[in-house]
């Protein structure tokens, strides 16, 4: 499905409760089994004082708002995260297209379990290079280190 009328644009910290928010929305529809570790104002505090100090940060928009947002920086891809009634529209193509497009070469983490996730990865020339058990991820949750380099 083509993802008419949604725009791009980069972020301001303006956006940060507006990301939190989304990220949390996509965590609990496509991850219910993470633990839910912080509060929205924990969140919020965290993409605003941290995300946007750390990454370049591009958001998608429909007539209605923000409707999915990529953060990376050197070399990783820090968060990417879309309103689960976005998936499937090419939205998070794109997102990742713009961090691709400034790096030759990016990593990522994500859950093993997130199939959805790995697939998505996958099909756009990620390969896993190495997995854990998540004993070094705040989830505790088992997850898989991905990477792409620019052909």
């Amino acid at each position: 499905m083509a993802n008419t009328g949604v725009t791009y644009r980069q972020a301001d910290v303006s956006d940060a409760g507006t990301l939190a928010s989304i990220a949390r929305e996509s965590r609990r529809h496509f991850l219910p089994y993470l633990p839910r570790l912080h509060s929205l104002e924990a969140d919020q505090n965290f993409y605003r004082n941290r995300v946007f100090a750390e990454c370049e940060v591009w958001v998608a928009e429909d007539g209605a708002g923000i409707v999915g947002f990529c953060a990376f920086k050197e070399g990783w891809v820090e968060h990417l995260y879309l309103r689960p009634s976005h998936v499937g529209q090419s939205i998070g193509k794109v997102l990742l297209d713009k961090a691709k497009a400034r790096h030759d070469a990016l990593r990522l983490w994500v859950f093993q379990r997130n199939g959805r996730a790995i697939g998505f990865y996958e099909a756009q020339g990620f390969r896993k290079i190495r997995e854990t058990d998540g004993a070094s991820n705040e989830e505790q949750t088992a997850d898989a280190l991905y990477e792409w380099r620019k052909p």
